[in-house]
């Protein structure tokens, strides 16, 4: 039985690994055609239908790329198509969402400070908040909004505004971040998936059987491409915000990530107008360094402000057969001893500000919570405490190792405590 959280933790990386790849072709697709599509000048020698073209040195070679608003005159034979990194990032994504928060739901996804929530009620918040924000966004492309874009961005923002402060009513401040994200990547796939690419084969289609194909449907593909291209790099950060406790532990997390939003548009506006030969407009990184300034001290509060110690010493119900099984109290005088200088509510470690990635071991209920992590990183590995800095020996990993396995092989409730991945703890 123990061996299933091995498993479930390569598991869980092989798939963190795929969405990581996939993500960076995606990005960097995406990035690559705004930069050449604001770059495209005219030419005296361009073909009828032809928008411009940019010249481009890669690789010892030469490239002459050509836009064509709608179609060329006649079609190549080989056509590539840009799809499967979007699919695949945001299908990984979602497969790393219930790996780590759907199944482990109660250690990182339902906060019982705010909301006591069953872990159907939660699984069905976060899969539910992701379609319908997809659903609201399209409905709003596809209202008279779509011919004003500013409009548009501008509620669309109000929009992310809320579901940051809302996420952060019902979820852990990192599973609000995570989610935030994921809502905004759902909108970013599904731009792809059901309009992007239908626009794009209707165009070929139209082209292929002699019909004059409609502008109007690269016009649309190009007001999703654009918007997807302003939430690239804020998605990009509510990704990576787990591993920050200073990004989502505090009261004003849902804050932090609205003016993320913020930033990220300044950056890529920036970028965009360069791209576009459009001007040098160096306001953007005062207006960005002053967002950022606001952003870290909003996180400024102590990240124990407000625990009510008592209840935070109070062991859940659903962790009682954990805390009382055979051996635990050896195991969390060893965690005690040589893990909770940092994993702390209040670190005492120098240079240690704020608990590791946000994961305490100050008290029963905590070290039961992360039990499979402390098991997977501090029993049969090294990888903490980092450097053995704590010097805990080989007798006191081989404890943790013996009193997790032999948790595993006791009948439930027991193991199904610990049902849960660990590979969440370092994410």
């Amino acid at each position: 039985m123990y061996d299933l959280a091995i498993m479930t933790d390569w598991i869980a990386f092989a798939v963190r690994w795929l969405h990581v790849i996939t993500a960076m072709a995606w990005i960097g697709s995406s990035f690559y055609f705004i930069a050449l599509d604001l770059g495209l000048r005219k030419a005296p020698d361009l073909p009828p239908g032809a928008h411009g073209e940019e010249w481009q040195v890669h690789g010892g070679g030469f490239y002459q790329i050509r836009k064509f608003l709608v179609a060329p005159e006649q079609m190549p034979e080989h056509l590539t198509w840009f799809k499967w990194e979007s699919y695949t990032t945001w299908l990984s994504g979602a497969a790393l969402l219930m790996l780590v928060y759907w199944t482990g739901a109660e250690m990182f996804l339902i906060d019982f400070d705010k909301v006591a929530l069953s872990t159907w009620q939660a699984i069905a918040i976060s899969g539910g908040s992701l379609a319908v924000g997809w659903l609201l966004y399209d409905m709003l492309c596809k209202s008279r909004l779509g011919e004003r874009p500013t409009t548009l961005m501008l509620i669309l923002f109000v929009i992310l505004v809320v579901m940051a402060w809302g996420y952060n009513q019902v979820f852990t401040g990192r599973a609000a971040m995570l989610h935030l994200g994921a809502f905004t990547a759902t909108i970013m796939t599904a731009n792809v998936f059901f309009i992007i690419m239908p626009n794009q084969r209707i165009v070929v289609r139209d082209l292929q059987e002699g019909r004059s194909p409609d502008p109007k449907y690269g016009k649309i593909a190009k007001l999703r491409s654009t918007h997807n291209n302003y939430l690239t790099l804020p998605v990009i950060f509510l990704m990576l915000s787990n591993h920050y406790p200073l990004a989502f532990g505090t009261q004003n997390a849902w804050l932090i990530a609205s003016l993320v939003f913020l930033l990220g548009v300044l950056i890529r506006h920036y970028f965009n107008t360069r791209h576009a030969r459009a001007g040098n407009p160096h306001w953007t990184w005062g207006a960005a360094a002053v967002i950022f300034i606001g952003i870290m001290w909003l996180s400024a509060p102590p990240m124990s402000q407000g625990i009510d110690w008592e209840e935070e010493a109070r062991v859940p119900a659903h962790l009682r057969p954990v805390v009382e099984s055979e051996g635990f109290e050896e195991v969390a005088n060893v965690v005690l001893g040589r893990c909770s200088m940092c994993h702390n509510a209040e670190p005492v470690w120098p240079g240690i500000n704020w608990a590791p990635r946000g994961v305490r071991l100050d008290t029963e209920a905590e070290i039961a919570r992360y039990a499979t992590a402390v098991y997977l990183q501090a029993g049969v590995s090294h990888a903490m405490p980092p450097g053995n800095v704590t010097a805990m020996p080989p007798e006191d990993r081989a404890l943790i190792t013996r009193w997790y396995r032999a948790l595993h092989e006791t009948p439930a409730p027991a193991a199904l405590a610990l049902a849960v991945p660990a590979a969440a703890a370092a994410d």
